[in-house]
């Protein structure tokens, strides 16, 4: 008797929560590219909450996969779904799926030559060109054209790409073919493509690893993987012919112009967006979430965290190299988490 009435004491006082205690734990999986700030979401919100946490980083072609058979709570991806990948879970799961923007990202081309340290440029015709193979070596004339002062190798370029069905590549892809018509003509845009050249890595983390570990190579990865490898990453030129580095004001400036016409669905690309000082190679990340849920306890939690994530957690996005959601997504999201409902 005496217990339960410190612990009736203590839960009054505020020290311990009802949640605390009720050992719930939520299975996802799904997207790299926001796994860093994710851990750090679920972590803080463990120790606020009780509620636990089971998060497989295994690329957004993973996450919606694992969505579609069931086998989650929620998925994660950098790519949004298409009408067909929409209409197929609502046919095997009975229910709509939601998508909830989180943060917005960079994806980076990171490189490894170490006598040129930080500062390569690279202009959209000359990435491609790397990446169709058509550019094989690190002095070559377009290159150096662009690159005025910086000493680069006589080197062959080793192309690093992911080998997983990934949103980074998505992005990355999307991006290629608005640029480069040879390029959607060729090989197009998705999770996953038919790559011309290059060796695989398996996440954002196993590409950044062939970057780091291979003098010469070049490989594509957010921007956090880049920083926290020490790797260096190149400036680009925009739609409007400026070279700009990937920082929060370039990647919200790429999301200015498409968050004032934001579709009802929240799901949205941005790669390529006009203004002198936009990122081209930008995107805004997913949670993949169930409207209608058979699991009461776990809508609760669910919603919860989510209004949770998209307010207090994006205060963690800047530290951790990610750009935080605009107000008005910020908005968007909190009526669109509005619609997750508890049904048997």
């Amino acid at each position: 008797m005496k217990g339960k009435l410190i612990l009736l004491a203590a839960m009054l006082l505020g020290i311990f929560s009802t949640s605390s205690f009720a050992q719930l734990k939520l299975n996802g999986a799904g997207a790299t590219f926001p796994y860093v700030i994710y851990s750090k979401w679920f972590d803080t919100y463990h120790q606020k909450t009780g509620i636990e946490f089971n998060y497989q980083s295994i690329g957004s072609g993973g996450g919606i996969k694992q969505v579609t058979e069931g086998t989650v709570d929620f998925g994660a991806s950098d790519a949004f779904l298409s009408e067909k990948q929409m209409k197929t879970i609502k046919q095997k799961q009975g229910t709509p799926v939601l998508h909830i923007p989180t943060v917005m990202g960079a994806v980076v081309l990171s490189y490894n030559l170490p006598n040129v340290g930080k500062g390569l440029k690279l202009s959209p015709e000359v990435l491609s060109d790397i990446y169709l193979g058509k550019i094989t070596m690190w002095n070559d004339s377009r290159i150096t054209s662009i690159n005025k002062g910086l000493s680069l190798p006589s080197d062959p370029i080793l192309v690093a790409h992911r080998s997983d069905g990934s949103g980074t590549t998505n992005i990355f892809t999307g991006y290629l073919s608005k640029v480069s018509k040879q390029w959607s003509d060729k090989v197009g845009s998705g999770t996953s493509v038919n790559w011309p050249v290059g060796l695989g890595g398996k996440g954002n983390e196993g590409v950044a690893g062939i970057v780091k570990q291979t003098e010469g190579s070049i490989g594509y990865v957010e921007l956090a993987y880049a920083v926290q490898n020490g790797l260096p990453y190149a400036s680009l030129k925009n739609k409007a012919g400026y070279f700009v580095e990937p920082t929060f004001d370039a990647v919200s400036e790429a999301a200015a112009g498409y968050i004032k016409n934001m579709p009802a669905d929240l799901r949205v690309n941005i790669t390529n967006a006009d203004g002198k000082g936009s990122y081209p190679i930008s995107g805004f990340t997913w949670l993949l979430i169930y409207k209608n849920m058979k699991d009461k306890q776990k809508v609760e939690a669910i919603k919860n965290f989510l209004k949770w994530a998209v307010t207090d957690g994006e205060k963690y996005a800047k530290g951790l190299y990610y750009a935080p959601l605009p107000k008005e997504v910020v908005k968007l999201d909190l009526e669109k988490i509005k619609q997750i409902t508890y049904k048997k």
